[in-house]
């Protein structure tokens, strides 16, 4: 079949895709950016088009021909994200209804119950599910509460909160039951749904074989990771705001996706009816179990082998501002360079490194203090790390940065998601100029209003300690690395 798959950027999409084209579809992947599909390692199994939800205009093209639209797509920690949910969820039906498509296929979450229609982000999913079961094309909506898998936003708050603190205070919703599910068993039902007979349509809860309240899920994963009993201790003044700022200070989750994650936890979440599985058997061997899932999860990140993060998707921003009047009237730089003794292969072998367990090879107290106040500011700090330790993709986070451009052995471009009063990049090159090996660094920062130009003037003084320190220690890594030129 020919198949369209939207947030193909994203955790799931970004592990869906590869799966249907395995299996033979003809998969399209609908993008705000290409760009950040050009290098993924299942790029050339499948066609990438331009195009945006938001903006019906586009989707004609991309829905001509299709058999089968997953959609994926979510905003949420945005702005006004309720609203442009709706507008993007009625542009793809009625898109998909005059382009022909054969079926709908969503993954949201638990259907709110009257306690739960105070929660924003459910409130939404549930307008999407609805604005696509009314289509007029046959839809399954899918509803997964929870789910397991390494890079997923609910493993990094199980795992981090879990690993770093052996006694946790708590919000009572600690005590609620919810029904963990294995994204690799998401994935299975995903798959199959494209296979459903056209008669098939409704709403399908799908969960995991445990149900657990979070305590047992912290309890159980300290057990399978090898960590001492954790106490929880609930206690009834910690609100779901709260525990969302708690949470996005001790794990590498902003607050601003904390708090759908949280409203998730703060009302049960139990599958009582199995419906799905008159239409779509259980995986061969069964579903995967909570500490199984963790055990898979663990094993992939100590291997570095997590294929998609919570932290792959981002809105496309605005180009490198290059030319100061284009931007507005300043742009703030700061360039550096050296020569460097090592083949281009080694140099860039360090560059792309950059990041995570590795560091940024220069006064690492800066880099910590920096990461907590932008924990502070509710961004995201330095703890998103990265995904792999060696290996870069476009489009994916590296701490509270983003790959902006990669043009692997030349280019490394990172955009800030700090919080910041404007904008700002930094640039990694290789270039060979008479024979000469040498990496060469700009920092850009376009300021907004008065802050930005007081931010940049503040922290002037501090780039030759940052900036300088860099540029030698990322010489001196190259000259000293093992030989990678193979």
């Amino acid at each position: 079949m020919r198949i369209l798959v939207t947030g193909a950027t994203g955790y799931v999409g970004g592990r869906l895709a590869p799966r249907l084209a395995a299996r033979g579809h003809e998969v399209r992947c609908l993008t705000r950016a290409p760009e950040r599909l050009a290098d993924v390692p299942w790029a050339s199994t499948v066609e990438v088009v331009r195009g945006d939800v938001g903006e019906a205009d586009t989707l004609t093209a991309a829905l001509s021909g299709v058999d089968v639209a997953y959609y994926l797509v979510h905003s949420l920690g945005q702005t006004g994200f309720e609203a442009e949910e709706r507008r993007g969820a009625e542009n793809f039906a009625a898109a998909a209804r005059a382009a022909g498509v054969r079926r709908i296929v969503y993954l949201g979450g638990p259907a709110p119950d009257g306690a739960a229609s105070g929660s924003a982000h459910l409130r939404s999913r549930e307008t999407v599910a609805r604005t696509l079961l009314g289509s007029g094309v046959p839809t399954v909506v899918l509803r997964a509460a929870v789910i397991l898998g390494s890079g997923s936003a609910s493993f990094e708050m199980l795992r981090y909160l879990t690993e770093r603190l052996p006694v946790m205070v708590a919000p009572r919703w600690v005590r609620n039951r919810v029904q963990p599910i294995a994204v690799r068993d998401v994935l299975h039902y995903l798959v199959a749904a494209a296979d459903l007979p056209d008669t098939v349509e409704g709403d399908f809860a799908i969960g995991g074989p445990d149900v657990l309240t979070f305590a047992d899920m912290m309890r159980r994963y300290a057990r399978v990771a090898g960590l001492s009993r954790r106490v929880v201790v609930p206690v009834r003044p910690l609100t779901p705001r709260l525990s969302a700022y708690w949470v996005g200070l001790v794990t590498p989750v902003p607050g601003r996706l904390a708090r759908p994650l949280v409203q998730s936890l703060v009302h049960e979440a139990i599958v009582r009816d199995r419906a799905i599985a008159a239409h779509i058997p259980d995986p061969p061997g069964g579903l995967t179990g909570f500490e199984a899932a963790v055990r898979l999860a663990l094993a992939s990140v100590a291997g570095g082998e997590v294929e998609t993060r919570w932290s792959t998707a981002a809105a496309p921003s605005d180009p490198l501002p290059t030319d100061p009047g284009w931007a507005g009237g300043t742009v703030y730089t700061d360039e550096r360079g050296t020569a460097v003794a090592a083949s281009p292969a080694r140099l860039w072998a360090v560059i792309e490194s950059i990041g995570g367990e590795t560091g940024w090879y220069s006064f690492p107290l800066a880099w910590a203090v920096r990461g907590w106040l932008d924990k502070l500011a509710g961004g995201a700090g330095l703890r998103r790390g990265r995904r792999h330790p060696t290996r870069l993709y476009a489009g994916e986070a590296l701490d509270f940065w983003r790959v902006e451009a990669l043009d692997r052995g030349r280019l490394l471009r990172l955009r800030a998601e700090m919080r910041l009063p404007g904008r700002a990049w930094l640039e990694m090159r290789v270039a060979e100029r008479d024979g000469e090996v040498r990496y060469e660094q700009r920092a850009v920062f376009l300021p907004r209003g008065l802050p930005g130009h007081l931010y940049w003037w503040a922290v002037a003084p501090f780039h030759a300690a940052v900036f300088g320190g860099m540029v030698a220690n990322i010489a001196r890594t190259a000259e000293k690395a093992p030989a990678r030129d193979g």
